[in-house]
């Protein structure tokens, strides 16, 4: 069986990839809005973005009249004391972000939902994270490397942030992007065996 995965994401590709699961990557001309609305919580953020994401899926088959195949989608969002932190806006909020969880614990939410004539499932995978002391001359050589730019809470776990992580509770995949035990089982709803 084939699906589509409606994400740019290289690490869900690649996560996908080890799992075996046959994909085509599906993209549209524009992305899905990623604010969190007024005093939105990060599970029904997550929850609400995934969705949407899986439904523009579906429509983008629709438009461009493609072979119809289950729409994988996924959003990862971090969550601070409450706050939903996004992917930074520059480098300076990719410090300012760093600083922040320097020595602190938080959470990564990944929300995954599987989408297929009409029916979707949704999963969530929350993992803390506990990042040791980062001081400022890190953080700077960190941020530039570029590698924080395009990640929720500014940092990739699977890249050179992995120097950071003191302690993790969760699935590190999930943290990663795609948390691959709750994504087989969500593709097992929809007759796929691994």
């Amino acid at each position: 069986m084939r699906i589509y995965l409606a994400s740019r994401s290289p690490r869900r590709r690649e996560l996908l990839h080890q799992i075996g699961v046959e994909f085509e990557t599906l993209i549209g001309d524009v992305e899905v809005d990623e604010t969190p609305l007024p005093g939105e919580d990060p599970a029904t953020y997550v929850e609400r973005v995934t969705r949407a994401k899986a439904e523009q899926g579906e429509r983008i088959i629709f438009d461009r009249h493609l072979i119809v195949h289950p729409i994988l989608a996924a959003d990862t969002t971090l969550e601070f004391n409450g706050e939903i932190i996004g992917k930074p806006v520059d480098a300076a909020d990719a410090e300012a972000i760093l600083r922040r969880l320097s020595g602190q614990v938080h959470r990564v939410l990944t929300g995954v939902a599987v989408h297929d004539a009409g029916r979707t499932e949704f999963v969530l995978s929350v993992s803390e994270v506990r990042f040791r002391a980062i001081d400022d001359d890190e953080i700077r050589h960190y941020v530039l490397s570029g590698e924080p730019m395009d990640k929720a809470g500014a940092y990739g776990i699977q890249g050179r942030a992995g120097l950071f992580v003191a302690h993790i509770a969760g699935s590190y995949t999930g943290i990663m992007g795609l948390p691959v035990c709750e994504t087989g089982e969500l593709l097992k709803k929809f007759g796929f065996r691994f």
